[in-house]
């Protein structure tokens, strides 16, 4: 009886699903790499994509994640020093942020001051995700605010929940102009219906992008946390424009 328990619990254990929370800015390149890290073997994951500050509050609250992607640092650490993680966790990349135009718009993006104001005087609305959810969307309006561009957007901004979201307000024409994650807008998808502009990245804190393990994480997990610092991994979120480590 006892060892039929015992093979009930191991089996139990095994079959345990890894549930990770990734940032959405990353949802093009961790898509590659949830491809190739599956390749190594069977994999039973579940990916959610959402926003940072959303998920560190769901896992504050409980929620079953086990591995937390997040698009920024602070979140994180927050979640390490409430004692949810197993540690700090560590940066796997730093990203960039960009502003893309819809073309249809017949907005173009230079890389100057004049050019970018005259493309928000034009825009019928700017997307960015909310400062206080998304790291992506804290990093566009310091950018705005250390460019004097903050008073001239203001009135013309549109908030998504995420980065992904504010992304696609602009893909579909509900915003002419956005901010975004440079990895999203060099997805095929964005592209497609977008230009976009590198801003410059002296104008925002460094977007340092850190993962953390929560407790109890099963070794799923903990796989896929060291493959996000492997060659292979770390090649992928380059090809995104991604810095990494």
């Amino acid at each position: 009886m006892i060892l039929t328990l015992l093979f009930v619990c191991a089996q139990s254990v095994s079959a345990q699903q890894t549930t990770v929370a990734v940032a959405a800015n990353m949802k093009d390149a961790f898509a590659e790499i949830d491809a190739a890290f599956r390749a190594t073997g069977k994999t039973q994951i579940r990916v959610v994509y959402g926003s940072s500050g959303n998920f560190a509050a769901q896992i504050l609250n409980g929620a079953p994640f086990n591995l937390f992607i997040s698009a920024d640092e602070r979140y994180p650490i927050e979640l390490f020093q409430q004692g949810k993680t197993t540690d700090e966790g560590m940066v796997y990349a730093i990203g960039k942020l960009a502003l893309i135009a819809k073309t249809s718009s017949g907005i173009t993006l230079a890389d100057n001051k004049a050019e970018i104001a005259r493309a928000i005087v034009r825009a019928n609305k700017v997307a960015i995700a909310k400062p206080e959810l998304a790291p992506y969307g804290r990093a566009a309006v310091e950018y705005l605010k250390s460019e004097g561009l903050w008073d001239l957007a203001k009135n013309k901004l549109i908030y998504a929940d995420n980065i992904g979201i504010a992304t696609m307000y602009v893909v579909t024409g509900g915003a002419d102009i956005g901010f975004t994650a440079l990895s999203l807008a060099k997805s095929p998808e964005v592209a497609k219906e977008t230009n976009f502009l590198l801003v410059n990245n002296k104008l925002y804190e460094p977007i340092k992008q850190r993962m953390v393990l929560i407790k109890g994480a099963p070794q799923e997990a903990i796989r896929l946390y060291q493959f996000m610092q492997s060659a292979q991994a770390k090649l992928i979120l380059q090809k995104y424009g991604y810095t990494t480590p």
